[in-house]
Formats: structure tokens, sequence, C-alpha cells
């Protein structure tokens, strides 16, 4: 936690934080609740003068280490959500996913959270592993939907390299039907789909701040940071990041760059793409897609409402 205040501490002179200046903080990498919040407890401080009155302080958790007393010691510190990593209510899928926690654990760990007073819950679940069935993903929704949450993260699976998966890529299924049904299953309760993952009466301002391409300070091994149209990477190596947290690279964004992103992430949210920002070119492609009823609009912005369908949209509107 020392190499964690130190690049904190230089991150709010770099971003010229201002007193109640942060709308969010994010506690994040899925493994939080594997420290003790008394851990925590110089970041909370070195970062309070900063948080706005109404901050969204989140906190992911696993399900088996999120214990009735971490999450106690997390909400006095001031977190008021909690996101649970609990990927399936299916034991068989839990295994093979290589999840620690079961789905008991899972329920116990939320309900608790919800005892505790958090006013806002969110958990993640994961379609497209190899076996998944509508039948199994239906049962993942109704148990969810049993539980006190306003928000669900839907994700499907995806190998990475270096990861547990990497050396059997067959793990992941191809079935874009499921990808389809589970949005709708979710829509159909209640939930509104306002990211092409994400899901809920309540709409994570997190979240929301990386797709409006607004500034965040990332800090930590592996984290990513981003002031204007620079990204900051500290190391990613935990060993290397503790014995210099301030070794960081840089990465300046020129205009066409930032441009891209903000078409890909306008198309994959609820937030939209403004006008303003768009050349004559664009602007015509955007009305025949109005036209073609892909997209809607308003004075301001266009809008796209089958965010599954983003990226084709991005590429024939940047072509």
């Amino acid at each position: 936690m020392k190499a964690l205040y130190k690049q904190l501490s230089f991150e709010l002179k770099r971003f010229h934080t201002k007193e109640k200046q942060i709308e969010t903080l994010f506690i994040g990498g899925g493994t939080p609740s594997t420290v003790t919040p008394e851990l925590y407890t110089p970041i909370f401080e070195l970062l309070k003068p900063y948080l706005q009155d109404n901050a969204e302080i989140t906190t992911e958790a696993n399900p088996n280490s999120a214990t009735k007393a971490w999450l106690g010691g997390m909400k006095d510190l001031g977190v008021n959500r909690v996101s649970f990593g609990v990927q399936s209510f299916d034991t068989n899928k839990l295994k093979a996913l290589n999840r620690a926690h079961t789905p008991k654990q899972a329920k116990e760990a939320i309900i608790h959270a919800r005892d505790l007073g958090f006013e806002h819950l969110s958990l993640d679940l994961i379609y497209n592993y190899k076996g998944d069935t509508k039948a199994l993903l239906l049962n993942d929704i109704k148990e969810a939907f049993e539980l006190p949450i306003d928000h669900i993260s839907a994700y499907e699976l995806t190998i990475e390299d270096g990861t547990r998966f990497s050396s059997t890529p067959d793990v992941r299924q191809e079935n874009e039907d499921l990808a389809f049904f589970v949005a709708n299953k979710i829509k159909k309760k209640g939930f509104k789909h306002y990211e092409i993952s994400n899901f809920g009466t309540y709409q994570s301002k997190h979240n929301k701040g990386y797709w409006q391409l607004k500034n965040y300070i990332g800090a930590g091994a592996g984290a990513v940071g981003f002031l204007k149209d620079t990204r900051f990477y500290p190391q990613t190596n935990i060993e290397s990041y503790i014995s210099d947290p301030l070794n960081i690279t840089e990465e300046l964004l020129n205009k066409e760059e930032l441009f891209t992103e903000k078409i890909f992430l306008g198309l994959r949210s609820n937030i939209g793409i403004q006008k303003s920002i768009l050349s004559e070119k664009i602007t015509r492609k955007m009305q025949i897609l109005l036209e073609e009823n892909k997209l809607e609009c308003d004075d301001t912005h266009y809008y796209n409402s089958n965010f599954f369908l983003s990226d084709a949209l991005a590429l024939y509107i940047l072509d």
C-alpha cells in the first residue's frame, strides 16, 4: 500500500486535483476483498478531501472472501457500492471457471451487503463458456434477480494471453444468439441496457466516466490513467511496481485516435455520439443509418439502440 499511496500522491498533483473534485472511486482488480479494510485506511484518508460528498465509491469483491466483517469495514471507510464477481450460480460452471466460491457463498455475501446498508449492489455473470445453454443462463438470471441488486454486468467469456484458459481456447464457445438471449432476459426483468455488457436500474457513474473519456487516475500495478489526450501505464509487474511506483509509461493519443474512441464508445453505450464533433461526410453516413432505423437521435446526439451491432456500425462510419 505504500507504493500505491506514493503514486496516488503524485497523480493528484499531476491531475491538478482540487478539493471535492473526484466523482467516483473504484477499487478493482477482482480481489480487493483479500485485503483487510485497515490497509485501505491511509488511501481513504489521502483521498477524502478530494471526494465529492455524493461520490460513488465502489469496491469489487470475491464472494468467498467478502465476509460480513470485511464488508462492514469497507462500509465504515465510505464504500457505498459493491460489485461481486459471481460469474454463475451453477456449481459445475464455477468449478470449471476456477472460481473459489460456491453459489451459496455468493448469495450470502450479497445478502450481508444488503443487511449492512450498502446503497448499490452489482454482480457479474459470464456467458459463452463451453457448455452454456439457454436453460443454464436463464437460471443464472433468475437467481440473480432473487437478490437485492440494482445492476448486472454480463460479459462474454474472452480468452486472454497468459491466463489459465489461453492454452485451452476451446472452452469458449461461439454462440451469438446467447448474447441477445441474455440481454433480452435481463431487460425483461426491468434493468435498462445502458452499455453492451451493463444493465441496471442504477447506472454506474464510474463506468460511464470511461465511456465519456473523462479524466481518471489509475493507480496500482497494471492500472491505466487518462488525462486530456494522454494515457498513463504504471508497471504491470507487482514487484517492479512496488520498488518504483512512479515508473509510468505515457501514450499520447492524436485527434484521430480520440475521435475513433468517441465513435466506438458512443455506439457501445447510451452515451451516444455528439453531433457537433462530426464532419459533413460522417454526418451523411449517420443520416443513412438513421433512415435505416439503425440509429436514433435527438437535437444533440446520435444513439445506437442495438449495442451488439456497435463495432459493425463504427467500421462503416469510420471507413
